[in-house]
């Protein structure tokens, strides 16, 4: 599909916006209040629009086969978020959701409950939404529409800008609470930093209250190494009690042996005496 670099970043705006909806609806329906979903203070979900982008740019030559353009949704969207979760991660110390609790999931960053939806949603995008949405791009002079991106991308990039120095302050205060080390599990840990960044500006506030369970992961790190070191003690005893079944083992061997030289000696004596006799 053929469209310029303004069409393409409208359809990323209009996409990023439509997920935003979606996902305050979600947790409307959850928590019985309005959340503003995502890491942006704007009304908008950035992984949605580059989902989008993505399904747009590359797979519209599966438009021909519904099942064939389902699959590689589900495969592209699950990588997206795949790799998001995983960048994200590292660079903030947090993880911002987590499937582990649900079935079919992998390391927690997709499952298959949620890839279902995103292949139904790259149908819809390519039989019914971007038709729609081209058709209008085509009804407003480019001028006019180039207009509305720059606008648009200003307000974008001031909120990235802002963002992103709000995520940092959470990153510097989750490594601030590590160093401390006071906290003993990841819940603890993650309710200090909670603690911390609720007694800041209203955008730490925001960012908190939109993601509800969002855990702190340096913490999960430390369990999990707290799990290894146990595990490798219980090897380790494994493999010194197995040690000493094989040391015990030798020694009665030898044992055996000597005491069967010792009577085969025995027997020699005794019959080299009734030869004397």
């Amino acid at each position: 599909m053929h469209l310029t670099l303004t069409q393409y970043f409208l359809l990323f705006m209009i996409y990023a916006c439509s997920g935003w909806i979606l996902e305050v609806i979600g947790k409307l329906i959850q928590y019985k209040r309005f959340i503003n979903r995502g890491f942006l203070i704007g009304p908008y979900c950035p992984i949605y629009g580059w989902g989008a982008v993505a399904i747009t740019l590359l797979l519209y030559r599966y438009a021909y086969d519904p099942f064939i353009l389902f699959i590689m949704t589900i495969i592209t969207c699950a990588t997206l978020e795949y790799v998001t979760s995983w960048a994200m991660e590292k660079l903030f110390k947090a993880r911002w959701w987590d499937y582990s609790k649900r079935k079919f999931n992998l390391d927690g960053r997709v499952c298959l409950e949620t890839t279902i939806p995103f292949g139904l949603m790259g149908m819809f995008i390519i039989y019914v939404s971007n038709p729609f949405i081209i058709e209008q791009f085509g009804k407003v002079d480019s001028s006019i529409l180039n207009i509305i991106a720059i606008i648009l991308f200003l307000l974008y990039l001031l909120d990235n800008v802002i963002s992103g120095v709000v995520i940092c302050g959470f990153r510097k205060t989750t490594v601030q609470v590590s160093k401390e080390g006071r906290q003993d599990n990841t819940e603890e840990i993650t309710k200090k930093v909670r603690e911390i960044l609720s007694s800041k500006s209203w955008t730490y506030k925001r960012l908190i209250n939109a993601y509800p369970k969002l855990v702190a992961i340096k913490y999960k790190i430390k369990e999990i190494q707290k799990v290894v070191k146990e595990n490798a003690k219980e090897v380790k005893d494994n493999i010194n009690e197995k040690a000493q079944d094989v040391r015990n083992m030798i020694n009665d061997k030898k044992e055996e042996f000597k005491n069967t030289i010792n009577e085969k000696k025995e027997e020699k004596k005794v019959n080299l005496e009734k030869k004397k006799k």
